[in-house]
């Protein structure tokens, strides 16, 4: 779609509301911003509830059942901050089982296979990958079968939550001690092996590494890279999700294709001739926030020195992240694609005029400028993500944009985990109100929506898969956050498993 004015913008929002053949949907049942209630909150604390319970493997959590049948990487921080509120032995299990498949040069891989899944159950499976033999000389597991790239590092964020639930029992387990090496050593793998550009940020090398794979922010990067010819792989997506819903084979056939020019490259970073190479400002500022969180983590532990460490390491983040990423004009912040022609008189790429929703994550980073922050709370209330007047939850995307889509992936529809952020960003720079409504109608969407993948953002009707465990685990927490009330904690801790 490519609205242009505000009669063609009124049509998508029509065509929004309305039924797509094919594409089933849940329509949202309650208007925006209402409070549960007694029965709602008791409901959706039963029914997230059942759906973590019905996507756990036994060590860890598969975001569905069929769409996504082994363990994702930052879906699995996400489930493990709602599973504290339930068991946080079992949040603790999910993170450590993430962990152990890390490679030795400090990577956490974006899926871990699971080997009694079949082969064709989920492509690119364990057989294109083939890491634990095309990445040994980058410390792939031998034994374990992952994927080669990476997803955002929210997880020392997530650790910590996890900790801060049972702060006695996390201590007597020695949960903390076991994860801290592993997470130190994953975010040295970011900064000593993903600053591309020198300039201090992370870059990702793959649009799947931003969690937000088919967002028009890659359409500039991908447009540079030869597709993988059609007949050399077989897409599982669409037998459980709506061809309307999800990326285009065009775009499918580039993924493949960066995909095996990482792998035939060893996966070394240094080695691989990353052609699509992007700083993303949701990627760094989750990076910054966990910086924060692993040095309260060290702190915890009693290392002060690498307290200091990611301490420092976080705050020349978002350092970077303004100096690099920052767009005054845009009033938010912008990807940087490293392999386009630099601006004039700078070097490191150049910065694409896409607004996502990725240059407003960066509210979740501690010491931005005031002047920023002001900025980017006027964008998400204003005409391109409209908080607050447009959308039930924040888009993905510009509702203005050119190629503004309510239904495809990451291409317009709300996240429940993007909107989770936005919430505690909201809720830290002092916008107490605005989080109270936006997880008022986090909750609200989650229950109506049979906890959707993702929402056509204007009229809350659910999209992609359903029983999504990310968007059960997230409503949980905004349901049991100590700042939603004692009753409401109460209520959940009610719910214990093990």
């Amino acid at each position: 779609m490519s609205p242009s004015s505000a009669a063609a913008r009124a049509a998508v929002r029509t065509e929004a509301r309305s039924p797509e053949a094919g594409s089933p949907e849940i329509r949202a049942s309650a208007p925006a911003g209402r409070t549960l209630g007694t029965a709602g909150r008791a409901r959706l604390r039963r029914e997230a509830r059942r759906v973590l319970f019905g996507n756990w493997t036994g060590n860890s959590t598969v975001p569905s059942l069929g769409l996504y049948p082994h363990q994702w990487s930052w879906d699995s921080a996400f489930v493990a901050i709602g599973l504290r509120h339930l068991s946080p032995a079992r949040a603790q299990r999910e993170l450590e089982t993430l962990l152990s498949a890390q490679w030795d040069d400090g990577r956490v891989p974006h899926i871990v296979f699971n080997p009694r899944v079949p082969l064709d159950a989920y492509f690119p499976g364990p057989d294109f990958w083939r890491t634990s033999t095309a990445g040994a000389g980058a410390g792939a597991p031998r034994t374990t079968e992952t994927s080669g790239i990476v997803q955002p590092p929210v997880h020392a964020l997530a650790a910590w939550l996890v900790h801060e639930s049972d702060p006695a029992a996390s201590r007597r387990r020695g949960f903390l001690a076991r994860v801290a090496p592993r997470l130190a050593a994953w975010h040295r793998y970011l900064a000593a092996h993903r600053d591309l550009d020198g300039g201090g940020l992370a870059s990702i090398v793959h649009p799947w590494e931003s969690g937000m794979d088919n967002s028009p922010c890659w359409d500039g990067p991908l447009a540079r890279v030869t597709p993988a010819p059609p007949d050399s792989f077989q897409r599982a997506d669409l037998t459980h999700g709506a061809a309307a819903d999800r990326p285009t084979d065009l775009d499918y056939g580039r993924y493949v294709r960066l995909s095996a020019d990482y792998r035939d490259h060893g996966y070394r970073d240094a080695d691989a001739p990353h052609s699509f190479a992007v700083e993303d400002p949701s990627f760094n500022a989750l990076f910054a926030a966990s910086g924060y969180a692993l040095a309260g983590i060290c702190r915890e532990l009693g290392d002060e020195a690498g307290a200091r460490e990611h301490s420092d390491h976080a705050a020349a983040l978002t350092e970077a992240l303004v100096r690099r990423l920052w767009s005054a004009e845009a009033g938010q912040f912008l990807c940087r694609d490293l392999r386009a022609a630099p601006e004039s008189g700078r070097a490191g790429g150049r910065l694409m005029d896409v607004r996502s929703v990725a240059g407003l994550l960066p509210l979740i980073a501690p010491g931005l400028p005031g002047e920023i922050t002001g900025a980017l709370l006027r964008t998400v209330t204003g005409e391109h993500f409209g908080l607050g007047t447009e959308v039930r939850l924040v888009p993905s995307y510009d509702l203005e944009g050119p190629a503004f889509d309510p239904y495809r992936y990451w291409r317009g529809p709300a996240w429940f985990n993007v909107n989770w952020l936005l919430e505690r960003g909201l809720r830290s720079c002092g916008e107490t109100e605005r989080a109270d409504g936006l997880r008022a109608d986090v909750l609200d969407a989650a229950v109506t929506s049979g906890f959707a993948e993702y929402l056509d953002p204007y009229s809350g009707a659910g999209r992609g898969t359903r029983d999504f465990s990310w968007t059960a685990a997230l409503a949980l927490d905004l349901l049991g956050r100590p700042d939603s009330g004692a009753a409401g904690e109460a209520e959940v801790q009610r719910g214990e498993f093990t």
